[in-house]
């Protein structure tokens, strides 16, 4: 007998559209792969230092090899990121486009989130095992993480975290300047206490995170810039010991484990009065809110291939992108602070900022 069922009707042009919208997707994909290799070798920087190139001249300037110099620039220019001079086949990176691809743009450097891109396609395989038979990827899979990681918060904490994020918080620098105890929550390899440390010298600040490596470069940073007034110690979230009058986490609470646990600890580590600075994905725990979101489809990528994979395969968690606004706000009531003050610093579209206390 003939099928009964309906077929659903196509719509022509709606489906070639979604084509064109699939082969663009490919097509970017390429892009951020050659923007993260244009990025690690300096070739951004090297083309905004000159004027119009050939590839010659501009291997030379970069100290690198002509023929990937070559094919390289070429698929930049078809990606619309370079110009290119037919008559003289010269090179040329546009002001406009080195806004935001140069080492200089500092917080505005986008070429060097490409590289999470790279990194994402190293794990590939492992994902794609776990998506088969559930757990998830360890984190030693992820050599080069900390060290991006240390190098995007750099970017940012260099330039703001001092002028712009402390102030967010009433009173804080104030406080710093007077001399107060600090830890921050997931160090890494320690470069925001750092940065701390070197515009507050009255005051002592503390790193904890699980890696020994994270830890290690955190001390010799530390020792290279002669700072005695900050320290890291080798330990997990759920067992901050001693009492602090800042506590902050930048970006790494909904990473963990156990996050709520976290939280709880961190609340009861803070002293009368004090302050934990939080800051993570700016995003909404629904998803329908986040249609729409600049960076939607790379949270979600990132969550996959990171952030929730690597808490799964803890035993943790997995908050992934399901820790949002909403998630994080109810989950720091739970852990006990009273108030929540919701934050936003203009240039970081990434990350809201929690000012929580338990008073």
């Amino acid at each position: 007998m003939p099928s009964t069922e309906t077929q659903p009707v196509t719509d022509p042009a709606k489906q070639e559209a979604f084509a064109a919208e699939v082969v663009d997707v490919l097509n970017k994909g390429a892009l951020a792969l050659l923007a993260s290799v244009g990025h690690q070798t300096g070739l951004f920087d090297t083309l905004a230092g000159l004027p119009p190139s050939t590839s010659d001249e501009i291997a030379e300037a970069a100290g690198l090899d002509e023929r990937y110099v070559r094919e390289w620039l070429g698929g930049m220019v078809v990606g619309g990121f370079v110009e290119y001079d037919p008559g003289g086949h010269t090179y040329r990176l546009p002001p406009e486009h080195a806004a935001s691809l140069v080492s200089a743009a500092g917080p505005d450097n986008l070429a060097g989130m490409m590289q999470y891109i790279a990194l994402m396609g190293e794990v590939e395989q492992q994902v794609v095992r776990s998506f088969r038979e559930g757990g998830g990827v360890p984190y030693s899979a992820y050599p080069r993480f900390q060290a991006l990681q240390a190098e995007e918060t750099a970017r940012v904490y260099d330039h703001g975290l001092v002028d712009t994020i402390l102030p967010l918080v009433p009173g804080l620098t104030d406080r710093l300047t007077s001399g107060i105890d600090a830890l921050d929550v997931g160090t890494g390899q320690g470069h925001a206490p750092i940065v701390m440390a070197r515009a507050f010298p009255a005051s002592r600040f503390h790193g904890l995170d699980l890696s020994e490596a994270g830890i290690a470069a955190g001390r010799a940073e530390a020792a290279e810039l002669g700072l005695g007034n900050v320290e890291f110690v080798l330990g997990d979230s759920t067992e901050v010991t001693g009492q602090y009058d800042l506590i902050t986490a930048f970006d790494v609470i909904h990473d963990l484990a156990k996050p709520a646990r976290t939280l709880a600890v961190i609340a009861k580590s803070l002293r009368e009065g004090g302050t934990f600075l939080m800051a993570d994905i700016a995003a909404s725990s629904r998803l329908e809110k986040n249609v729409g979101h600049p960076f939607g489809p790379a949270l979600f990528g990132f969550s996959v291939f990171y952030c929730m994979t690597t808490s799964l395969g803890t035993g943790g968690a997995g908050l992934g992108t399901v820790w949002g606004q909403e998630t994080a706000e109810r989950m720091l009531t739970d852990a006990g602070f009273r108030s929540v003050d919701v934050r936003f610093v203009d240039g970081d579209p990434l990350n809201v900022y929690y000012i929580a206390r338990t008073s």
